[in-house]
Formats: C-alpha cells, sequence, structure tokens
C-alpha cells in the first residue's frame, strides 16, 4: 500500500466504506424485515378479531352470528369457545395445536405440528360469569422468502456499489488531485528551468487546493523578487565599484613607482582613503535599498514629534559648500506615526542633493507642514534645476544630473532611497523643477497609524 498513489489509496479506501456502508445497511434490512413483517402479521391479527367480536351474540342461550360475520377472513381464523375450553363455532387450521390456554388480549406465538402459529385471545362476556371466547389464529410469516430476496438484492447490490463507488473515488480523487499535478509540474519546470516568472495559476477558491496554489504562487513571487534583487545587487556593486577599484589599485602602483618623499605617500594615501570611504557607502547604501526591496529590513514605526526630528537635522548638518546656506520653516507639534532612522535618512538625502546641485551662494529651505490629515515636508534650493527631459531618470539608480561644478558627486542612490522610504510611509514624492531656477521635492504621506498600516 505504501508504494501506490494517494489517488488509488483514497480509491481503495472510499470503496471498501461504501461497500461496509452497504453490507451494513442490508443487514440491518435483513434484521429489521423479520420484526416488521412479524409486527404487521400481530397488528392485522388484533385488529381482525376486535372487529369481529360485535359481530357475535346470544340469544336464548344460542350463539348467533351477524350476516357480514366470516370465521375466515384471509388467513386469518376466527375461533369461539366456551368458557370451559369447548370449541363452540369455526374451523382451526389443520396443524393448530389443541388445548393452548386462553389469555385475554394478549397476542402470541405458539408451535403447531408442521408450523408455527400467531394467535390472540378476547374473551366476549354476556353476563357476570357467563361469556365466550373468541380466538383469533394465522400463520407465522414464512420469514426465509424475504430473507431470500433481500440476500439476491444484496448479491446484486454489492457488485454494483463497489464498481459505483470505486469509480466515483476514482474520478472524485483525480479532479481533487489534477491541481496537485499542476503545482508538481510547475515546480518541476521552474527547478529545472530556473524560470522563476512561471506561476501555477489556478483559479481562485476556497478549498485547500486553491489555498495551497496560491501559497505556492505568492512563494515564487517573493523567490523572483529576492533573486531579481540580487542580481540587480550583483550588477550594481560590479558596475560601480569597478571604478574605485581601479583608482585605487592605480594609485597603490604610482605611489610604489614614483612616490619618493612622504608628501607624496600621504597624498597617494588620501586618494585611496577618498575611494574607499566612497566604495564604503556605496555597498551600505546598496545593502539597505536591498533588504528594503526584499522585505528583510522592517520599518520601525512609532508616533513621535517630527517637527523636533527635521529641526534637529536642519540644526546638525555638516559643513554645506561654501556660501550655501540652509532655512527651515517647522510648523511646530506635528506628530505622525513613522521610522525615525528612514526618515532621517530620507530628509538628509534630499538635503545632500539641494547642496550637490546647489549654485555659488545658493540657499536651501526646509518646510514641514500638516496639512488635514497628511504630513507634507519639502525640500526647495534655488540651484541648477533639471532639465526637463531627465525629470523621470533621477529617480534611477546610479543617475545623476551633471552639477553646477562640472562634475556628478555622491553614488546616485539617494533619490531611489528617498522613493523607497517614501512608498515605506504610504506616501508619495514628488519633483518641481526648473532648469537654471532651482528645485523642489515634496514629500507627503499619512499622518495616523491607521491610513499608513492600510495602505
Amino acid at each position: 500500500m505504501k508504494h501506490l498513489s494517494v489517488k488509488i489509496k483514497l480509491t481503495i479506501w472510499i470503496t471498501l466504506l461504501m461497500l461496509l456502508l452497504v453490507a451494513l445497511v442490508l443487514g440491518f434490512m435483513m434484521a429489521l424485515s423479520s420484526s416488521v413483517v412479524s409486527g404487521h402479521t400481530y397488528e392485522q391479527l388484533m385488529v381482525t378479531v376486535r372487529e369481529s367480536l360485535p359481530g357475535i351474540t346470544r340469544e336464548n342461550n344460542t350463539l348467533t352470528f351477524s350476516e357480514d360475520f366470516s370465521f375466515t377472513q384471509g388467513d386469518i381464523y376466527i375461533l369461539v369457545y366456551s368458557a370451559a375450553g369447548a370449541l363452540l363455532a369455526g374451523q382451526p387450521p389443520l396443524a393448530f395445536p389443541e388445548g393452548e390456554v386462553f389469555t385475554n388480549g394478549a397476542a402470541r406465538m405458539v408451535s403447531g405440528v408442521s408450523s408455527d402459529f400467531y394467535i390472540v385471545d378476547f374473551w366476549l362476556p354476556f353476563g357476570w360469569e357467563d361469556g365466550v371466547w373468541v380466538r383469533g389464529v394465522t400463520a407465522a410469516p414464512d420469514t426465509e422468502d424475504v430473507m431470500g430476496e433481500l440476500a439476491v438484492i444484496a448479491f446484486l447490490v454489492l457488485p454494483l456499489a463497489a464498481i459505483v463507488s470505486g469509480l466515483g473515488a476514482y474520478l472524485l480523487a483525480r479532479s481533487t488531485f489534477r491541481p496537485i499535478d499542476r503545482i508538481i509540474q510547475a515546480a518541476g519546470a521552474i527547478g529545472e528551468g530556473r524560470d522563476l516568472s512561471q506561476r501555477i495559476g489556478l483559479p481562485p477558491g476556497r478549498d485547500e487546493i486553491s489555498r495551497l496554489g496560491q501559497a505556492f504562487d505568492n512563494m515564487f513571487a517573493r523567490l523572483e523578487t529576492s533573486f531579481e534583487a540580487e542580481k540587480q545587487f550583483t550588477s550594481d556593486a560590479s558596475h560601480e565599484l569597478r571604478t574605485p577599484v581601479a583608482v585605487i589599485l592605480a594609485q597603490c602602483g604610482d605611489a610604489r613607482q614614483n612616490a619618493d618623499t612622504p608628501e607624496q605617500y600621504a597624498e597617494a594615501i588620501d586618494v585611496i582613503e577618498r575611494q574607499a570611504r566612497r566604495m564604503s557607502s556605496l555597498i551600505a547604501q546598496l545593502l539597505q535599498m536591498t533588504r528594503l526591496e526584499q522585505g528583510t529590513q522592517r520599518a520601525s514605526f512609532e508616533q513621535a514629534d517630527l517637527s523636533g526630528l527635521v529641526e534637529v537635522i536642519c540644526e546638525e548638518q555638516p559643513q554645506l559648500p561654501a556660501g550655501v546656506t540652509l532655512q527651515a520653516d517647522i510648523q511646530p507639534d506635528v506628530e505622525a506615526w513613522f521610522d525615525v532612522t528612514l526618515l532621517s535618512r530620507l530628509l538628509q538625502n534630499l538635503i545632500n542633493n539641494a547642496a550637490q546641485y546647489s549654485k555659488e551662494s545658493g540657499h536651501i529651505w526646509v518646510s514641514l507642514r500638516h496639512v488635514d490629515n497628511d504630513v507634507v515636508l519639502s525640500v526647495r534650493d534655488d540651484g541648477i534645476g533639471i532639465p526637463a527631459d531627465q525629470l523621470d531618470k533621477i529617480w534611477k539608480r546610479f543617475y545623476q544630473v551633471e552639477t553646477s561644478r562640472g562634475a556628478a558627486g555622491g553614488v546616485g542612490l539617494g533619490l531611489t532611497m528617498v522613493r523607497q522610504i517614501a512608498a515605506l510611509h504610504g506616501g508619495t514624492v514628488t519633483v518641481d523643477s526648473r532648469e537654471g531656477e532651482g528645485s523642489c521635492f515634496t514629500l507627503r504621506f499619512p499622518a495616523k497609524r491607521e491610513s499608513i498600516e492600510n495602505f
């Protein structure tokens, strides 16, 4: 049995169960049929004798019978006995035994010479101590015929029940397990072809098989997301780390061959340190972005004072480019449900981006407002702005607009992370920019916990 498929096991089990059930029903019918037949015979005997009693009277010490009275009614015999037990009227069956004791109103079975009989006696009084016994007699029904018929039915029904139940069980099992076959085929195809974009695609339903298929599809979707994030991380890291690694190797080789003074060695070390810090920053940002995409880094939301956080970040800014000033317009006591670390990173990235693309003696304005049920945070600058044909590209990884100083700064991941953090808070970030006039990045997200959790 252990080598059989689940469908075959289920078919055998249901077939045996149906056979057992049919056999029990037939056995119950056989046991009940004898009781039903006997009970029906007793009841018919009692009713017939009772209905015959009014037709028996006595006039001038002579028994008289009504015109419609009959001593035989079907298989039932009516006998009239004296109080002493002498037969006065009626003819008993040939095999009926003589001398049976009279018992008023009690139906019972007695054994005759060659067969059994059901009898019932009623005392019919004609005075205080005078009367006659009226006895009803009928042959006990032969239940062997009924049992034989039921046995024939059983031998016909049992094989038919086995065939029908087995076929029905197999069809049901095949229909039920067909989705599982699809799951096995889809999983095998994904395993062989390494194509995580394939799905089982079972129709939606509430049964266990449909829910299993949906669970597999969700699992494949998560695996595909994780795999794509891993590929993206590997591609990004290998592409972006190539340049600083090449600079470090070149600087090491140049210093080994050409550096003769401590100052030259110090200059080479400074270059190597800058490139190493660039690599460290790039790897840290890539890892955080990958964790956010995969959902392995969960946001730690809490109800906090956003006004105080924005004010602290604006006050504790590191040295901005020469001549660039930062001004804050913060509405006090703005409470919101947010992740302090992620929102701090978002604001810092926006400020760094504004400083990076600022003009000499430029300005940065940070604004925080509570509007309706949302929080609106904006960072505006009067820098070089963004060309209209590049507005859709700035959110892509590693894409950078040329700065006012002629070279790109950073690693081009800041705005990508800003959009990710905004999405985690159930919000959006938009940009309004005019080339040569400056840019304004605006974050809007719901302030209440329920709105973010339902996002």
